[in-house]
């Protein structure tokens, strides 16, 4: 698989926006099959830092109610997060 295929996505949160103005760690939706080397070669490959540390958690899904009455409820989606440390002096911009 390649690089960008295993990066879905950045998460811009509140918390994380925290964590990577304090702790310099950037949280990142990544693909179901992907494992820590991978994750943290790709974002070395993709952004030229260097990855000191990687945690990785599976997010369950949570229950949704319907917002129309004919609607049924539903769940949703359940998807990976990893969250990569960086060396010091190392930055991901996100505009």
């Amino acid at each position: 698989m390649s690089h960008f295929g295993i990066l879905q996505e950045i998460m811009l949160t509140e918390k994380s926006n925290g964590l990577s103005a304090d702790l310099n760690q950037y949280t990142f939706k990544v693909c179901q099959c992907a494992t820590k080397h991978s994750i943290a070669s790709a974002v070395e490959e993709i952004f030229k830092v260097k990855v000191e540390s990687v945690n990785v958690l599976n997010t369950s899904s949570k229950h949704r109610r319907a917002r129309v009455k004919k609607a049924r409820p539903g769940r949703t989606q359940t998807f990976k997060k990893a969250i990569v440390s960086l060396k010091d002096g190392d930055k991901i911009e996100v505009i």
